[in-house]
């Protein structure tokens, strides 16, 4: 009997459940090209964020303005001992910051609550290592963030926005087709592995890397300027291919069944 119902969701980790702001991964790439003599922006430091780590340094020395400035500094380009080390430097950067930065953002344990409700299964995904992951996922644990199935960038071939981790958390959990899968996820690259895997895709965009702030300075900032920053960071969401683009995973119960009813008329991601 066809019953068009949402038999799982995949969230991401930093920026989405956990870290409001995305914030402490932001550091630790810093440091790491700081170490090498290259200063870069916090945007530049974000603008790959949700890729696994590795690629994320690689493709920040990709950017035009800091592989010049690389070529400037060290007479030549970035070589793959120089990726090792600036990953080394972030490595343990980030496993020193994360502790501070794994505070689950609010409405999360509300919508994993509806969730258990409807008989919904939940997993998380993560661009980061295996140890940053653990330590994430054993810190929220004791909050009650408890997904049935996890899975980071280094336990598949590939990290965002190849479509892998996702269909790992379908394989553990059962779930198939894609269609009655819901991926969730505050960064470009996790937009785009929802749209890979052939999932619906949900950017988040107040929580996450898309606005880079945090929780108390979202409310110094004042309101049309916060607006503002809103509109651009939605808006960027959806060119990525979201299908919805909500603020938090506190606005999840509401649209889970708008999705359904699309899943009923036929409708497809």
């Amino acid at each position: 009997m066809f019953n068009p119902k949402i038999g799982l969701v995949v969230f991401d980790l930093a920026g989405t459940t956990v870290d409001y702001g995305s914030m402490a991964p932001v550091a630790a790439f810093v440091e790491g090209f700081q170490r090498m003599q290259i200063p870069i922006t916090l945007t530049q430091a974000r603008a790959p964020m949700g890729m696994e780590k590795r690629a994320h340094i690689r493709a920040i020395a990709a950017q035009k303005d800091i592989a010049a400035r690389w070529q400037q500094v060290h007479g030549r380009g970035v070589t793959e001992a120089d990726i090792d080390a600036m990953y080394e430097a972030f490595t343990a950067v980030l496993l020193d910051v994360l502790p501070q930065h794994c505070d689950l953002i609010p409405g999360v344990l509300d919508a994993v609550a509806w969730l258990d409700q409807h008989g919904i299964p939940f997993a998380s995904t993560t661009g980061y290592f295996k140890q940053a992951a653990e330590t994430v996922l054993d810190k929220v644990a004791e909050s009650g963030f408890c997904p049935h199935a996890s899975v980071c960038a280094t336990d598949v071939p590939a990290g965002r926005p190849a479509p892998w981790m996702i269909y790992r958390c379908m394989e553990t959990l059962d779930v198939f087709p894609p269609q009655y899968v819901v991926n969730i996820g505050d960064t470009a690259v996790d937009v785009a592995s929802g749209r890979n895997a052939g999932v619906w895709s949900i950017g988040v965009a107040a929580s996450g890397n898309e606005l880079g702030m945090s929780d108390a300075e979202i409310r110094r900032l004042e309101g049309p300027l916060l607006l503002q920053r809103l509109k651009h960071a939605r808006q960027a969401l959806m060119s990525s291919g979201a299908h919805y683009v909500v603020d938090t995973v506190a606005d999840l119960p509401d649209l889970i069944p708008k999705i359904e009813q699309r899943l009923a008329a036929g409708e497809r991601p």
